[in-house]
């Protein structure tokens, strides 16, 4: 699946003001995983399945019916700046997929592959691990346990409410009503509250490198490991190890939800 559009300011400058971040440099190029923001599927409604994701005409359509869907990480290599006021253009293909039998039952993981060209040049390489589960397993537990532990130095708080994960659907068209339906999140999905975007831990961390000065191309590869629910908060970090950042996300009792490698991709991957 390819799509083609002119990549205009509006979506990142409101990127900035939902995380509270400056505003870059948009003729220098997008920061870390801001490409999330453009280049969007945009489903039929009718298209779509109860739980919001579309079931056809996608370039990952559900394994079976009923099945639910997760985030589960993925690999992002940027390799120049991606400018806004300029067209761009997006590949999509299914690269692989995997049954397992995981904890909570079947697992079906499927690797899809993106890559965003502009001006004739291959700007941003990527892979997302999708994970659909059974309709019947088990939910991973995320349960609150212990005191709170404040944020600590060069911690990242992000206060987490159901408006900013709604906000946060809307910018990236995201219809999965796990993330702004209590209801279905908790009576169809048996979640405990609203689920965090796996792509909103993961431009945390981000964030979280970038206010550390990284910038330029890099390689990112981050796994989602433990849901995390809005009640929970999100904290970010990065710490620097050698030539490599250690990016991760924890939930406001140290529970950790997400974690990242980052490094500048002259040094490889």
């Amino acid at each position: 699946m390819t799509r083609t559009e002119l990549l205009q300011p509006e979506p990142a400058q409101a990127l900035a003001a939902l995380l509270d971040v400056p505003v870059p440099d948009l003729e220098q190029g997008l920061p870390l995983l801001w490409h999330w923001i453009y280049l969007l599927d945009r489903p039929a409604q009718a298209d779509l399945g109860q739980d919001g994701h579309p079931v056809r005409n996608t370039v990952v359509a559900p394994p079976g019916p009923g099945r639910r869907r997760m985030w589960a990480g993925g690999r992002v290599h940027t390799l120049g700046p991606l400018r806004c006021g300029e067209p761009a253009t997006r590949h999509s293909e299914v690269l692989s997929l995997t049954e397992k039998q995981g904890r909570t039952g079947t697992l079906t993981i499927a690797v899809v592959g993106h890559e965003i060209r502009q001006g004739g040049r291959l700007v941003v390489e990527e892979e997302q691990d999708i994970v659909y589960r059974d309709a019947d397993s088990t939910v991973p537990a995320g349960g609150d346990n212990g005191p709170e532990r404040p944020p600590a130095d060069g911690e990242w708080s992000v206060s987490i409410s159901p408006t900013l994960l709604f906000r946060f659907s809307a910018l990236t068209y995201n219809a999965h009503r796990i993330h702004y339906d209590r209801g279905y999140a908790s009576d169809v999905e048996g979640y405990p509250g609203l689920v965090v975007h796996g792509p909103l831990q993961a431009l945390a961390m981000a964030e979280t490198a970038r206010a550390r000065g990284w910038n330029g191309n890099q390689y990112f590869d981050y796994r989602l490991i433990a849901p995390l629910f809005d009640h929970q908060g999100l904290v970010a970090s990065a710490t620097a190890e050698g030539d490599a950042l250690t990016t991760a996300v924890r939930d406001l009792h140290g529970r950790q939800t997400a974690t990242g490698t980052l490094r500048s991709a002259e040094n490889g991957h």
